[in-house]
């Protein structure tokens, strides 16, 4: 039975499908809560990163684990396209803040240069109409540890700086799901160029 869960918990992070999130068109909702870059931990606002271009939201089931840790490998590799395009980059799980600082600094997933940040009760996934699902005890990450905590499904959102949501990515693979992210970024860097 044990080994059925944790053949479950892989393959929903490989892809799990978006059920209900809220589409594009609609409000983002703002948060605010502790994020992680380079292994050191600090508050993070969507509403004051929006400030700075579009922001790249994408909720993912936990760190270390294999869909996640290649979804964070995978913007970690494209963050300075993303950077070029006007756009950041927050991933967000219900992971504790102190797991976060070790994957953001973490040289094989997110390399110092991606922002994680920590839903610990999961409202922020819920605010953005995502499924939710608890912890399921036994179930261990790649690096053997225990995870205590539920999982919020993978989809992505990309947020416009007025607080809109232009997409909403789901049902992918992660690394497809990067890719989709990058190509709204920059066909919305396109679309804001001022006509010759």
């Amino acid at each position: 039975m044990k080994r059925l869960l944790i053949a479950g918990l892989w393959a929903a992070c490989i892809a799990l499908p978006a059920q209900a999130a809220l589409n594009a068109g609609s409000v983002a909702p703002d948060f605010q809560t502790r994020a992680s870059l380079a292994g050191k931990d600090f508050p993070f606002s969507l509403k004051e990163a929006l400030k700075k271009g579009p922001v790249v939201v994408y909720f993912y089931p936990a760190a270390y684990t294999r869909g996640c840790n290649i979804q964070a490998h995978t913007f970690a590799e494209s963050i300075d396209r993303f950077t070029a395009a006007g756009a950041s980059v927050v991933g967000v799980s219900l992971d504790s803040i102190g797991r976060l600082n070790k994957f953001s600094a973490d040289p094989d997933y997110c390399a110092g240069k991606l922002i994680v940040a920590a839903d610990a009760g999961g409202q922020i996934a819920k605010s953005y109409e995502l499924k939710v699902s608890g912890a399921l005890p036994g179930i261990k990450d790649s690096k053997g540890e225990e995870i205590d905590h539920g999982f919020a499904e993978r989809t992505t959102f990309v947020v416009t700086p007025d607080g809109k949501i232009a997409a909403t990515i789901g049902g992918v693979t992660p690394t497809a799901n990067v890719e989709k992210a990058l190509e709204v970024v920059q066909k919305l860097k396109a679309d804001s160029r001022p006509a010759p």
